[in-house]
Formats: structure tokens, C-alpha cells, sequence
């Protein structure tokens, strides 16, 4: 059986906070690691894309790098349009997504954009770029797909 997205080893897994310096001491102190945070890029950079619009948003995130080639990522999203913002409005503080190195991303955001996993939200980083994907009626997740340039 060919994997969908060429690969099945977890990245990330996301959660969605109202405060990440609170939450981000917690998960410190109950891991015994000490996180990495950015901010990320504003739109001239990112050039970030909600549901096929242009959108200001940004967030703070805190990395804890558990594993080899594990992260939990902490995101406190601004108040503009984003996956971030909606899902904490919506849902509360909790898991967001599970996240996957790929390559080939246009590739893969059609692929899963024809299984019925349309694209929420795309945009770059230093050194690659993001999608995330709409997965939840059949995965009960949002996916997000991480590819470094």
C-alpha cells in the first residue's frame, strides 16, 4: 500500500494556546526542555493563504523538540483570518494538528485535495513552506505538510 503522502513518521503535533508563556513554563517543567520561540513571518514573507485569501496572521510558537525528529509546537495565533484563529474560537485550547515532512507539495495538497482534504491554509517559513489541510471528516485531524527548500 503506497502511503498518500510518502511518509507516516509524525513531525509535530500542534496545539492551539491563549498563552504560550504559561503554557510553554508548564510544558518545560513537566518535559525538562527548554523551548525554542519564534514568531512567525508577516505577509510580505509568509505570504500566507486562508481558504484562498491573502491574510495578515501570525502566531507565536514554542517548539519542544521531544524526540529525534518529534516537535510539540505551542501556537498562540494573532487575531487576524487563520486555521489558528478559527479552531481556538471554535474549539478551546487543544490539538490542532499533526504535522509531516513531505516532498512535493503542490503534489500532495492535490492528492489530498481529490481524497476530499481540501487545503485550509498555506504559507512559508525561513527555509520551506507549510500547508494545512482539512482532514478532519476522515482523519478527525487537521494535517499539516512541511516541506524545507
Amino acid at each position: 500500500m503506497d502511503k498518500m503522502i510518502g511518509t507516516s513518521t509524525v513531525a509535530q503535533i500542534g496545539i492551539l494556546v491563549h498563552d504560550i508563556e504559561k503554557t510553554a513554563k508548564v510544558y518545560s517543567e513537566f518535559l525538562g526542555v527548554e523551548p525554542k520561540f519564534v514568531t512567525t513571518d508577516a505577509y510580505n514573507q509568509a505570504e500566507t493563504n486562508y481558504l484562498g485569501s491573502p491574510s495578515e496572521a501570525r502566531a507565536k510558537l514554542a517548539f519542544f523538540s521531544v524526540g529525534p525528529s518529534l516537535d510539540i509546537e505551542l501556537i498562540e495565533p494573532d487575531e487576524h483570518p487563520s486555521t489558528w484563529r478559527h479552531d481556538l474560537d471554535k474549539n478551546g485550547e487543544g490539538i490542532h494538528h499533526i504535522a509531516f515532512f513531505i516532498k512535493g507539495m503542490d503534489e500532495k495538497v492535490m492528492v489530498l485535495n481529490q481524497k476530499n482534504m481540501p487545503l485550509l491554509q498555506r504559507g512559508k517559513y525561513t527555509g520551506g513552506e507549510y500547508s494545512y489541510i482539512d482532514a478532519t471528516d476522515d482523519l478527525k485531524i487537521v494535517l499539516e505538510l512541511l516541506e524545507n527548500h
